[in-house]
């Protein structure tokens, strides 16, 4: 059987990673010695909203921290943070086979441009995970949200797709895939206002002073792509020009007309809520952080996206402290540059 590598094997590394070693796949994830030693004490415990629930041993479990395991992969995902993609590369670079089938599964739009670029000659492929995993005691790794995997159309992917689906991660393949990402993006604008309200998804989305915050962040970033001449994919069950006006709804209309956003697991919460939590540094600058970098190529500003990624980083190895939805609206839309 061909081995698949995880390579930045974290929450969402981990998941994916256990589900294709449960479903009988030759896998190996690389990631932090804390991990390491969190699986070897516990194992894992893979779980999802639909009531899954599946232990896997800690004996025998294929994780690792030495990137030699790479060696003898024949399909990589890439799932470290956006800001390390350069040094995955060189790192994929050094110790795999030019043959290897590289798929970046990573958050952000530039992702698989900066591994193709540092791997000229190897076959780079974009992909998108839909879904949110937590980590929770008991070394419990929780998909809170649904959706399949994403990645952009090629043959190349074809000998994977049953053990994929076996391992309850059908994946679909688009073309297009610029625009999937932009359209990913859009929703991945909340992962810092859901950090920032310091509560669970569902909670958050539930709330319209929240709602509002996202609403301005999404119309923001709409108005910029517009003028880019980006359309991005249509993600979630609604159409991204209709969103702000969605979010903004009151709350009892809000739940009747968009009950399918609050199909969420109630213990699910963003990846930056958890990095924040964790004393870690955020994506937040390959995320809302990108709607501003889109707006300066643009010779425009992005306000609103600007004040939460500084938000965002000024909360970064702090104690994290809760905004309100009405406060946090009010900073996004404060004058003062």
């Amino acid at each position: 059987m061909a081995r698949i590598a995880v390579f930045g094997a974290g929450s969402i590394g981990v998941y994916i990673g256990a589900s294709l070693h449960a479903a009988g796949a030759d896998v190996v994830m690389i990631g932090r010695a804390r991990m390491r030693q969190q699986i070897a004490s516990q194992g894992v415990l893979l779980s999802d909203l639909d009531g899954r629930r599946q232990q896997l041993a800690a004996a025998g479990f294929p994780y690792q921290e030495n990137p030699f395991a790479l060696t003898d992969a024949q399909l990589i995902l890439v799932t470290v943070k956006s800001a390390d993609s350069a040094a995955a590369a060189a790192t994929i670079a050094q110790h795999a086979r030019p043959s290897a089938l590289v798929v970046s599964l990573q958050n952000g739009v530039g992702n698989a441009a900066v591994l193709r670029s540092a791997l000229p000659g190897w076959q780079v492929l974009a992909g998108m995970v839909p879904f949110n995993v937590v980590q929770m005691e008991g070394s419990r790794f929780h998909r809170g949200s649904g959706g399949q995997l994403m990645v952009e159309a090629s043959a190349a992917l074809e000998p994977w797709q049953a053990v994929f689906s076996q391992a309850h991660l059908p994946i679909q393949l688009c073309a297009g895939f610029d625009a999937v990402q932009w359209g990913k993006l859009l929703l991945n604008l909340n992962n810092a206002v859901n950090a920032l309200s310091d509560l669970p998804l569902k909670t958050e989305l539930s709330q319209r002073a929240y709602r509002r915050c996202l609403a301005l962040l999404i119309e923001e970033a709409l108005r910029l792509l517009r003028a880019a001449g980006i359309r991005p994919a249509k993600i979630a069950r609604v159409a991204p020009q209709w969103l702000p006006l969605l979010l903004r709804l009151p709350d009892a209309l809000f739940r009747r007309i968009a009950a399918a956003m609050l199909e969420i697991d109630p213990q699910a919460r963003s990846s930056m809520w958890e990095d924040l939590r964790a004393g870690r540094l955020t994506e937040v600058d390959y995320l809302n952080g990108a709607i501003v970098g889109l707006a300066r190529s643009l010779g425009k500003d992005a306000p609103a996206n600007r004040r939460i990624t500084a938000l965002i980083h000024a909360a970064e190895g702090t104690a994290l402290q809760s905004w309100r939805g009405d406060a946090l609206y009010q900073a996004l839309c404060a004058q003062s540059p």
